[in-house]
């Protein structure tokens, strides 16, 4: 008996020593916020964004994550791995809906605030002769990282282009950017799908190569029939000639905007909390990325979006002056 009673006093004391530093715990408050592959734009955007988060609210450590990409990021969002996600609307969608890589578990994903637009950008070089998406068929393609939105968005323009991704290809490879660019100069690729903002680590790396011709196939051309299927969310940009090293014309492409995303039980001051740092932050912000230029108010639009807005976020934009409709 004097035993236990012994070891209930040394626990009671331990705890009482230890209540400060558990004090201190509970006060700070984790935030992961998923980004994508190191060749792409989520990643420098997200690490910018932890530390403007870690820096303005109290309690805060935020981190980052390197994944994948948007399908990736959504389904760590849905398993409560992640308390924010950068990610493409079309990938949102889904997420919401349970449709394609979510069936079956829909994301209870909210959209606090709409980013930059993502361009798909299909890369090759002169080398190759590849100046069209028919010209593809046969040839060696990575149609981007498993759990990237890349996939998804490159899988529907090949559908849309009339190409089957499993039958028309000498070899289809799912690689990151990085990767993808290094496998082009190693001539053990040909081509390769990026959605991304520009410019692009990958593709800038691959447009600077000694002896190379950067060539981005246009495919505007497709985007209807892509819309008539999978719904409005994507639509006509161009890249300008020079957004890359040896780029000599216009890309004519397919976009689709990004979004910053929580889930829909993300408590209403947090969220107020971070968007106030974001938006306070947009200049700084647009300096570590010029795609976070495109972060403005006139873009937050419920139909660009497409998801519904977390209730916090919606009221944080309406009182800015956006019109949201």
């Amino acid at each position: 008996m004097s035993f236990n009673i012994s070891r209930r006093g040394l626990a009671a004391g331990a705890a009482v020593l230890a209540l400060p530093g558990l004090a201190r715990a509970q006060a700070q408050q984790q935030m992961a916020i998923a980004t994508g592959t190191t060749g792409g734009v989520y990643y420098p955007l997200g690490g910018a964004l932890a530390n403007y988060l870690s820096r303005d609210i109290p309690g805060m450590s935020a981190t980052v994550e390197v994944t994948g990409g948007s399908v990736a990021n959504l389904q760590l969002l849905g398993a409560n791995r992640v308390g924010m996600v950068i990610a493409q609307v079309d990938a949102a969608v889904d997420a919401v809906r349970g449709n394609d890589r979510f069936r079956g578990r829909p994301v209870p994903v909210r959209a606090i605030a709409v980013l930059y637009t993502n361009r798909m950008q299909v890369v090759t070089v002169a080398s190759t002769g590849i100046t069209k998406m028919a010209d593809l068929k046969g040839k060696r393609i990575s149609t981007g990282a498993p759990g990237s939105a890349t996939e998804v968005m490159a899988l529907r323009l090949i559908e849309g282009a009339g190409l089957h991704r499993d039958n028309d290809f000498r070899a289809r490879e799912r690689l990151s950017p990085a990767e993808s660019t290094n496998a082009i100069k190693d001539g053990k690729l040909d081509a390769y799908f990026f959605v991304s903002g520009y410019p692009t680590s990958a593709i800038t790396d691959l447009g600077a190569s000694p002896g190379v011709q950067l060539v981005l196939i246009d495919h505007h051309e497709f985007i209807p029939g892509i819309i008539e299927k999978y719904g409005p969310v994507y639509f006509p940009e161009e890249i300008p000639a020079g957004a890359y090293p040896g780029q000599t014309r216009p890309n004519k492409q397919m976009s689709v905007a990004n979004i910053v995303g929580v889930r829909d039980d993300m408590a209403p001051d947090l969220v107020t909390k971070i968007l106030e740092v974001m938006w306070g932050k947009r200049a700084d912000w647009a300096q570590v990325h010029s795609a976070a230029r495109d972060f403005k108010l006139e873009g937050q639009k419920t139909a660009a979006a497409g998801i519904p807005w977390h209730p916090a976020a919606e009221a944080f934009w309406k009182a800015r002056g956006a019109t949201l409709a």
